[in-house]
């Protein structure tokens, strides 16, 4: 099995007029190897770069976090510091990509900003919140990978974003692999109970790449 490659994924919050906190999801292009076509959280590799510039593994984690975030949505940069870990996901069943990742809260910096879309990487941005998104992919008219759905169906269950810091406070960041175990006959994608997840398994017929 190839060694797992560190990567970092930033959930940008903001307060919506009404309603719950929004986030700003992108679309990833087409052609690309990695879940191409399918909405994530800006996010991508720790490079070398972002390693040298730190003290820790953690650390190297926030820093491509937020340089992913600028380059990929032209977001003002944050202090990577000020990024609260959320989860840590080292999925198992792509031996060819596998990553161990990362997915960091922020709070949106406070000035609006225009959103500018990587060429050749990003081809939608939008701000969701996380209901509104689950919707449209049940509708058939987004698609996301297992990861994603499970951490937007726990981001579904906070009313601000305060509680979404409080949860992210309140579980450890543990990896998470998903393991295949059969359930009534059929074969389910499964994450461990207790550690803040509403849903812990899918059937693997209509999992989207754990």
């Amino acid at each position: 099995m190839h060694d797992a490659k560190p990567a970092a994924t930033l959930i940008l919050l903001r307060e919506a007029s009404s309603g719950p906190p929004e986030m700003l999801m992108v679309r990833r292009d087409r052609a690309m190897a990695f879940a191409a076509g399918a909405w994530v959280w800006p996010g991508g590799r720790v490079d070398p770069e972002d390693r040298e510039a730190a003290t820790s593994d953690l650390q190297a984690a926030q820093i491509a976090a937020v340089r992913e975030a600028v380059e990929e949505v032209a977001m003002p940069a944050v202090d990577p510091e000020t990024l609260v870990p959320f989860a840590r996901w080292l999925p198992k069943f792509n031996v060819e990509r596998r990553f161990d990742t990362w997915f960091f809260l922020a709070r949106a910096p406070q000035a609006d900003w225009k959103l500018e879309l990587q060429d050749g990487e990003i081809i939608d941005a939008t701000w969701t919140s996380a209901q509104a998104m689950l919707d449209r992919i049940a509708r058939g008219e987004a698609s996301a990978i297992f990861p994603t759905l499970r951490n937007l169906e726990r981001l579904a269950g906070f009313a601000t974003i305060e509680e979404a810091f409080a949860d992210a406070a309140a579980h450890p960041t543990d990896p998470i692999t998903p393991w295949v175990e059969t359930r009534g006959g059929v074969d389910h994608i499964v994450i461990p109970d207790g550690i803040g997840y509403p849903v812990t398994a899918e059937p693997l017929t209509t999992a989207t790449r754990a």
